[in-house]
């Protein structure tokens, strides 16, 4: 590898909603999708960059959201981890499919189907230049997976999170909506909490702005995007402290 080609972060925990392992289907988990998806993990994991997912399972939830009208909330973000874990499970297997090995860690305790959440072990794994995917948020009703991002970013010595969504960065506007919205390239903290922009829940975003720990925002349907970050290059929108 020549010094041109060294990435610009070592280790990064990469956010992937459950959503966006759909493609164009109504909800589960698309094939083709997810295998693409893989292939940008791989392709980054082979440049020697130290790669931890965090996954949602909004995918799966939403087949049965139907069901959760009336639910206790607690009871309806148990099984939301639940999906999480389904998701994590399709995700390593594809990933071990391509030649990169992965480890899937649980918040909840399922250890006949996944490991338990250790983070020596985690930090194990990454050294190790296994791929480590993080199920079942933080084990706790109430909060999202935005925040267990934020919370497993902080705890593995992360230097970036990437926030995985359909649009290319955070716009003055809903791109879709206002053709003449504009993308930012950089943001500090303060600036997209004060313009109201919504780039993570409340809890995620004060996490990752008291830990100084930066987030990237990006598509993963673009192609070569996810390299692109890795490699410092000017992609999505940075936030930063």
């Amino acid at each position: 590898m020549t010094a041109t080609a060294t990435p610009a972060h070592k280790r990064i925990l990469l956010k992937l909603s459950g959503e966006a392992l759909m493609g164009d289907d109504a909800f589960g988990i698309n094939r083709a999708t997810i295998e693409r998806m893989v292939a940008e993990v791989v392709e980054v994991t082979g440049m020697g960059v130290e790669v931890a997912v965090v996954i949602g399972g909004g995918n799966i939830f939403r087949g049965v959201a139907g069901g959760s009208v009336g639910m206790d909330r607690a009871t309806a973000d148990y099984m939301g981890m639940l999906a999480t874990v389904m998701n994590a499970l399709a995700l390593a297997d594809a990933m071990n499919r391509q030649g990169v090995t992965a480890r899937v860690m649980s918040a909840i305790d399922i250890q006949q189907v996944v490991e338990p959440y250790v983070r020596p072990k985690a930090l194990q794994y990454l050294e190790e230049g296994k791929v480590v995917i993080f199920a079942a948020g933080t084990g706790n009703p109430f909060f999202t997976t935005d925040t267990a991002a934020a919370l497993r970013g902080a705890e593995i010595g992360a230097e970036l999170v990437l926030k995985a969504t359909k649009v290319d960065g955070v716009y003055t506007a809903d791109p879709y909506k206002d053709p003449a919205a504009t993308r930012y390239a950089r943001l500090t903290f303060d600036e997209a909490m004060v313009r109201n922009l919504g780039i993570m829940d409340a809890t995620a975003f004060a996490l990752c702005r008291d830990q100084k720990l930066p987030i990237r925002v990006f598509s993963i349907n673009k192609p070569g995007a996810l390299k692109r970050v890795v490699m410092g290059e000017d992609e999505g929108t940075l936030v930063y402290a």
